[in-house]
């Protein structure tokens, strides 16, 4: 078939790539002049198949009340009046029990854990490089409090048999030796060791050569304007450019993707969480993490990328802005030196991204009520992780094929 994958994200990239492998002729549009220019450039670089929950889980409203008024919030909220913000924050609350924390943890840990494997497999076909490390992420707690509220975790990875362990303070150092400068900081930590960490932009810009080897054609700097559909099927896209005809229709927009589908009614509860990040030149590699350090108060990622730190986290709910507020950047720093101190943070990039959340915190993969229409979309903070699953799973729905594992669950319809 005609495939069009709109969005040249790392979700879009992967997609477009096993949809080339399926057989299917593929055209990949995007606005930026190149791939991963967005949200997908300078993500954490973690690749979080055990370390992944759900934003809405039993005890969050409680903390974001006091997240609110700390100097270094993990949480910043801007409030509007906006239905649709409004409309997702109804939803992620109602999803705050435990009941769908487990629900939602256990459908999020199925897509990760396919996703291991997925970029295994990808990994060995293509030979491709992006610094990446399989070492690990290490989740860092500074209270007693934290290291007892992550049973609720712990068995979550036991139930769906994901590897963990739990750490004390000896363990986290032999794991993260330059811990040993701040012993006294932390207490333990909760350790799951099949998580990856790489370069999320390194990696979709060589998959996309791949891809463009396989036939794939990139249509860069294009503006889509609207999907064509006509009597209940879609027949295209139409762009700044030209109106590209095709058989079915990937929506990999990311946090845009629901403005693209509001015209067709199509009622997709993905909003935009700003995050942030920073990457800083390692100067002395006795002082740098060896793999990902997720410290816990903060909500931050500490990851090594080859010869530079990642220091990504923060949700900032404020709509469709992109600045780059200067006490994020503080907030970045002070966790990156309290914990890893003795880099030159003088020469670190700060950089800000907008990832697509869903209420639940699951990713949105599947087809809608419009024949040959298909989203893939909604991964939050985890769509480096998720995004090789996602497209395997992409690609048999549009081709037709039994996904390898099931995805009911992951399509729209969950949400009535």
């Amino acid at each position: 078939m005609k495939v069009i994958v709109l969005g040249a994200g790392i979700v879009g990239v992967t997609s477009a790539y096993q949809l080339a492998k399926a057989g299917h002729e593929v055209t990949v549009v995007d606005r930026q002049p190149g791939p991963a220019l967005e949200t997908s450039f300078a993500n954490a670089g973690e690749v979080s198949f055990g370390y992944c929950s759900p934003w809405a889980a039993p005890g969050i409203p409680m903390k974001a009340m006091k997240w609110l008024f700390m100097k270094h919030a993990p949480l910043i909220l801007r409030p509007k009046l906006d239905v649709a913000m409004l409309s997702w924050m109804a939803r992620m609350l109602s999803n705050c029990t435990s009941e769908r924390y487990a629900i939602n943890k256990s459908r999020m840990l199925r897509l990760a854990d396919y996703s291991r494997i997925a970029l295994a497999d990808l990994r060995a076909e293509t030979g491709i490089a992006y610094d990446e490390r399989m070492q690990g992420t290490l989740q860092l707690f500074r209270t007693q409090q934290q290291l007892e509220a992550s049973a609720k975790d712990v068995k979550a990875l036991a139930a769906d048999g994901i590897p963990y362990e739990v750490l004390d303070r000896d363990g986290c150092i032999r794991f993260e030796p330059a811990l040993r400068h701040v012993r006294d900081k932390i207490v333990g930590g909760l350790l799951t060791p099949k998580d990856e960490t790489g370069d999320c932009f390194k990696f979709t810009n060589a998959l996309a050569a791949k891809a463009e080897a396989l036939g794939v054609r990139f249509a860069y700097g294009t503006t889509i304007k609207a999907l064509d559909v006509e009597a209940g099927r879609v027949r295209g896209v139409i762009t700044d450019r030209e109106r590209m005809s095709a058989e079915a229709v990937v929506v990999a927009l990311g946090s845009y993707s629901p403005l693209l589908l509001e015209p067709l009614d199509i009622r997709l509860p993905v909003y935009p969480v700003k995050g942030y990040s920073l990457t800083i030149p390692i100067t002395d590699a006795s002082r740098a993490p060896e793999s990902t350090v997720m410290d816990e108060t903060y909500k931050i990622a500490i990851t090594r990328l080859g010869d530079r730190i990642r220091v990504g986290g923060m949700a900032e709910i404020s709509g469709y802005t992109n600045d780059l507020g200067l006490a994020r950047r503080s907030t970045l720093e002070y966790s990156v030196t309290d914990l890893f101190p003795g880099g030159d943070i003088s020469k670190a990039s700060f950089w800000s991204g907008l990832r697509p959340m869903t209420p639940d915190g699951t990713p949105v993969i599947g087809g809608t009520d419009v024949a040959g229409l298909f989203l893939n979309t909604g991964h939050g903070t985890l769509g480096w992780t998720m995004s090789t699953g996602s497209a395997r799973l992409i690609a048999d729905l549009v081709t037709g094929g039994q996904p390898e594992i099931d995805a009911k669950d992951l399509a729209i319809s969950r949400y009535g």
